[in-house]
């Protein structure tokens, strides 16, 4: 019986969970069990994160952008998740309410973690963002936004800057609330045949 107590997660964290994200109770505490088996340790390396993102993803190479999501998802920069980052990650890139999903993408594409957006940094994000599209889906895009560079000039027309601007948070959310293309640019949808 004393290990059942070591391994039900913290009351502490739970209600913390269940007030940030739509989960359940039981929703976050089967995920928790998942968790303590897959991590004994209770921290998420990049490797394992990257793992768990390609299952997602088994047509197509996330690498590049599952190490940007890591990266955007671990608050304390202690280049591990534990468990309460990693279901803010899982929230935030399933379900989540758009402003709270504007806040997390513009952490993605901070990619610096200045508090501003570039335009170099958007181009990243964008290269990753394509390693994710299975090559059958790449044909089928938009002349406008069929390479990583045309598709980070379309998104940052979005904002009216000049190329060497930078892009604060807010001037990020409202842009992309404003602009139908903005917020389809900003992530992969996959396809739906």
């Amino acid at each position: 019986m004393g290990n059942a107590t070591s391994s039900a997660i913290s009351k502490e964290i739970l209600e913390d969970l269940k007030l940030t994200t739509k989960f359940t109770e039981q929703e976050i505490s089967q995920w928790y069990e998942n968790f303590q088996k897959q991590c004994p340790s209770g921290r998420i390396s990049p490797g394992e994160f990257e793992e768990i993102y390609a299952r997602f993803f088994p047509d197509s190479d996330p690498k590049s952008y599952a190490r940007h999501v890591f990266r955007s998802f671990d608050t304390n920069d202690d280049g591990t998740l534990d468990f309460k980052e990693y279901i803010i990650a899982l929230h935030m890139t399933s379900t989540g309410r758009t402003t709270r999903k504007l806040e997390w993408a513009f952490s993605l594409f901070d990619v610096d973690k200045n508090g501003y957006i570039t335009k170099t940094e958007v181009k990243e994000i964008c290269q990753a963002l394509f390693k994710l599209i299975p090559k059958e889906d790449l044909s089928k895009l938009p002349d406008d936004e069929n390479t990583p560079e045309k598709r980070a000039t379309k998104l940052w027309g979005c904002f009216e800057k000049k190329d060497n601007d930078r892009l604060a948070e807010g001037e990020f959310i409202t842009g992309v609330i404003e602009n139908e293309n903005a917020m389809r640019l900003i992530h992969y949808e996959p396809i739906k045949h």
